[in-house]
């Protein structure tokens, strides 16, 4: 019986990929590096800042000397971006009140940092919803490692197969699917409505 749904953030509930992208781009602006959309999204997309900036300095030798000072540039951007653009998500919001009368539990696990969390959960109007919140910034390995996942179910008190993971990219979908639990793999925020619990739910 499924008991909880684990949410990630970015794809999942709110569209905030590029707003990612655009940020980190600004911030490598400052130093003459860039990436295009669609090598973030296919190599990059979904990943913390710190390890975006890692592979950067793997494959196109960005010095390790300027990743602070772009990591806090690229979370400034974020949150002006998440500030000027994030709106009350309402199909959202009436699917997660919809499953919490159901008596789920909800979590979202994110690769992002809790302040860029928190503010884009609270400006999209979903906060309010989650029984638990797992950044980065509280696991030990990012996805794809299972480790957030896995940490979102023993404090939750659960079996991995009494939880469905929501997920839209590769990295999250490999930890998604080591924790042990259900999988349900979406393209985009869009996809994302009461309508995709229909069939493993009683809804």
């Amino acid at each position: 019986m499924i008991k909880a749904i684990l949410f990630d953030l970015d794809g999942v509930l709110v569209e905030a990929r590029e707003w990612h992208y655009k940020a980190l781009n600004k911030a490598l602006k400052l130093f003459g590096y860039e990436l295009n959309l669609d090598e973030h999204l296919d190599q990059y997309d979904g990943l913390p800042t710190r390890v975006k900036l890692s592979k950067l300095t793997e494959e196109k030798k960005l010095p390790e000397s300027l990743h602070q000072f772009i990591y806090t540039m690229k979370q400034q951007y974020t949150t002006e971006m998440i500030n000027q653009y994030c709106r009350p998500e309402f199909q959202k919001q009436i699917m997660l009140k919809k499953l919490k009368q159901k008596g789920l539990k909800l979590a979202c696990c994110s690769n992002a940092i809790r302040d860029t969390m928190d503010l884009m959960l609270k400006k999209s109007g979903l906060y309010d919803f989650f029984d638990l919140f797992l950044s980065n910034q509280d696991v030990g390995k990012n996805k794809p490692d299972p480790e957030i996942y896995i940490k979102a179910l023993n404090e939750l008190g659960l079996k991995p197969q009494e939880a469905l993971i929501v997920e839209d990219n590769e990295y999250g979908i490999k930890a998604a699917q080591a924790s042990g639990a259900e999988v349900i793999d979406v393209q985009g925020a869009e996809d994302v409505n009461l309508t995709l619990f229909e069939g493993r739910l009683e809804l």
